[in-house]
């Protein structure tokens, strides 16, 4: 059933937004969907169903929005029935990125639900002779005299002009409220959370056998032994994509490791040994972000910090169940971008974008451009080639580890002056990065779309443009002073990259705020106190003074070994505004680095469900914290190497801190500011600053490993 088919049935409520060139520009993503029936349905049997075409990946945005929904409604949360990221019935909202799942869905479904409560309080004045008020799912008069909403549009078609503004149901029921996330139970009790727990009728299980390596050529294969591991039915080949399909997940195994025995390489990829000298002997196309010549009078401090490429790292490797028939594909798909990803699986298998359904569930482990969309690709093909069957294909985990987009090497060098009193004069600062973005649109940004018979092109490789940027996120400082700020582009990739999340912000943010405590140091200021000294915007004063209060930084006397660090950014410089305080241990003779405690302060604007945003800001904490100190790809000539935990290990419950305090500010009426990857940036900051203090090494290079601690230390 499609959209408006599904529209149709019972006697819906349907209100169209039409929208005349000159009016004002709509809130949210109301402005790229504007007709009120993609976002609400009333139908006349009493259910409510609210669309999006955002994608829950753990982040709690299903929760927000039906809070949202059931408070401009006035209906309680489970009556609503929500439907996320479904090309067949949601808006077409591109991709589940760049923390705006609530500066835009969450914003367009606030202002439809608001206009469509008020189109049924209007139709039940009418029929009241009187003005009505909405309470639970009713039309309410003063008198007492009450219409159910599924009375007020029972044979009804309703049409109506798009308004740009909207009566708000300003009081708070159930918006600012910490109620418990909808989409826990399932993943706490077994349920089917993810779309690794789908299981279908008639479904079967297949394996991708990957190449060697990047770039390598399938020169012949001996298929003979995975055609007799019992339960195979279909050995799959393309070009240089193989794949084998079995009734059930471990035979099919089985198989893959006899396909894979059987097959016979061509190999050419040569890969960097010294990524950083090779990344900055490329090209590049040179843009001013900010600033035009700033003049560093005086006696300049410099530096020059470095990233890794780094990896997604998810828990639970990608997967994806299609089923071709008749001529048309249905997948289900934990990718970031539903519709982009219709059309590359489209073009991938020769089909109209109409006939490809995509369907989003959520993934274990699903943030940024990772394996999830890879996978999908490889479902369609594979189901092509078995049609009527449902095909679940579920990546090993030495392929999520070598064939995932890393998360970009990233190199910044910042240079700096200060006037007589030990303020920032002057302020420049540079950063070198591949693109942080190739996500689907394209067959050929698909794995799969580079190894079929006839290989599809991937798109040429871009910077993302400013404000929100790519490898230049987060790259112009949010402070006062003076500054030219230059993002060096590197169009060439020597590995594969896309979004990792955050992009560029988690390297500029960590070399900005450490920067900002080296200037410090040489100002002989206190460095809460010294950014407090460049900053104007209220709302950032706030939360750096409420983290350092809550953190007790006047008050902190150091133990031998430990170290106190701060940290800020404003994420994006448009987003939510966040301050990060922790203390760490520092083991001189091992290097082992300890995050002790940690204290946030975040401002995202309106705060629908508070507790969402402290879990949001807490797991960006502790994946910064696993980022900084543990994580970073390796290779050889022409292979990657870390393929497993142990040659990619990330943070243990050994290393998690003890303390994690988040104290959101909450500013009702404000527009949402985006929440989820706020953290990240200035944890590492935090914590970069905080091993300075403790050991009085500065150390630029991530991760700040065991090792390169250690090695520090002793040089």
């Amino acid at each position: 059933m499609n959209r408006r088919q599904f529209l149709q049935t019972g006697g819906a409520l349907i209100v169209s937004f039409s929208i005349p060139a000159w009016a004002q520009k709509l809130p949210g993503a109301l402005e790229r969907a504007p007709q009120l029936d993609s976002w609400i349905r009333i139908g006349a049997d009493g259910s409510i169903t609210v669309f999006t075409g955002k994608a829950e990946l753990g982040q709690g945005v299903k929760t927000a929005i039906l809070q949202i929904a059931a408070e401009q409604l006035a209906v309680d949360m489970g009556a609503i029935k929500l439907v996320t990221a479904d090309t067949a019935l949601t808006p077409n909202e591109g991709y589940t990125a760049g923390s705006n799942s609530m500066k835009d869905s969450g914003t367009a479904v606030l202002n439809a639900a608001a206009q469509a409560r008020e189109i049924l309080l209007a139709e039940a004045a009418k029929r009241l002779g009187a003005p009505a008020t909405a309470q639970n799912g009713e039309a309410l008069s003063a008198d007492g005299r009450r219409i159910p909403y599924r009375q007020l549009v029972e044979g009804k078609t309703l049409s109506v002009r798009a308004a740009p503004e909207s009566k708000l149901i300003t009081s708070r029921r159930v918006m600012g409220k910490s109620v418990p996330r909808v989409d826990i139970p399932a993943k706490v009790t077994g349920g089917v959370a993810y779309v690794h727990d789908l299981r279908l009728p008639g479904m079967v299980h297949a394996r991708v056998v990957r190449p060697a390596s990047p770039g390598a050529q399938l020169k012949s294969v001996d298929t003979a032994a995975a055609s007799r591991v019992p339960g195979v039915q279909k050995i799959v080949r393309e070009g240089n994509f193989l794949a084998v399909v079995a009734g059930r997940e471990w035979e099919a195994v089985q198989a893959l490791r006899a396909l894979r025995a059987g097959c016979t390489w061509t190999e050419s990829a040569t890969l960097p040994k010294d990524i950083y000298a090779t990344l900055a002997g490329l090209p590049t196309q040179d843009t001013v972000i900010a600033g035009k010549d700033v003049e560093l009078s005086g006696k300049a401090i410099e530096a020059a910090y470095r990233r890794p490429y780094q990896m997604h790292g998810a828990i639970g490797p990608a997967c994806a169940v299609a089923r071709y028939d008749d001529d048309a594909l249905t997948i289900w798909s934990h990718g970031q971008g539903m519709f982009p990803l219709r059309g590359a699986v489209a073009e991938l298998i020769g089909l109209p974008p109409a006939k490809v359904h995509c369907i989003h569930m959520e993934g274990a482990g699903c943030y940024g451009h990772n394996g999830a969309d890879d996978v999908a690709g490889d479902a369609a093909l594979i189901a092509r080639a078995v049609p009527g069957k449902p095909v679940r294909v579920q990546w090993m985990r030495e392929d999520e580890h070598a064939w995932e987009p890393y998360g970009p090497a990233m190199l910044t060098r910042a240079r700096a002056t200060l006037d007589a009193a030990g303020n920032v004069s002057g302020w420049q600062y540079e950063v070198l990065s591949n693109t942080h973005s190739t996500r689907p649109g394209k067959a050929g940004d698909l794995i799969a779309g580079r190894y079929v018979d006839k290989p599809f092109q991937p798109s040429p490789p871009r910077p993302l443009p400013q404000p929100e940027g790519g490898g230049d996120r987060n790259a112009i400082p949010f402070y006062r002073f003076p500054s030219r700020v230059i993002h060096r582009f590197i169009p060439e990739m020597p590995l594969r990259v896309s979004a990792l999340r955050g992009l560029g912000a988690y390297m500029n943010v960590f070399s900005i705020e450490s920067f900002m405590d080296e200037l410090a140091l040489a100002a002989r200021a206190d460095p809460v106190e010294f950014r407090l000294r460049q900053v104007d915007d209220p709302r950032a004063r706030h939360v750096i003074q409420l983290a350092a209060e809550k953190f007790g930084w006047p008050a902190y006397k150091k133990q031998h070994g430990h170290g106190r660090g701060f940290a800020f950014a404003r994420y994006k410089n448009l987003a939510a505004y966040a301050a990060i305080a922790l203390e760490v241990a520092v083991e001189r003779e091992t290097g082992d680095v300890r995050v002790r405690r940690v204290v946030a302060a975040v401002d995202s604007g309106e705060a629908i469900n508070p507790d969402g945003i402290r879990n949001q800001i807490e797991g960006g904490i502790i994946q910064s914290i696993s980022w900084t100190t543990f994580e970073s790809a390796t290779w050889n000539d022409t292979r990657i190497t870390s393929r497993d935990w142990s040659s990619y290990p990330i943070l243990r419950f050994s290393h998690v801190p003890e303390s994690v305090e988040v104290h959101v500010v909450d500013r009702p009426g404000e527009h949402f500011l985006g929440t989820g990857e706020a953290a990240q940036g200035p944890t590492a900051g935090a914590l970069a600053n905080a091993i300075a203090h403790a050991t009085g090494v500065r150390i630029r290079e991530l991760p700040l490993s065991r090792s390169r601690v250690k090695q520090m230390l002793a040089a």
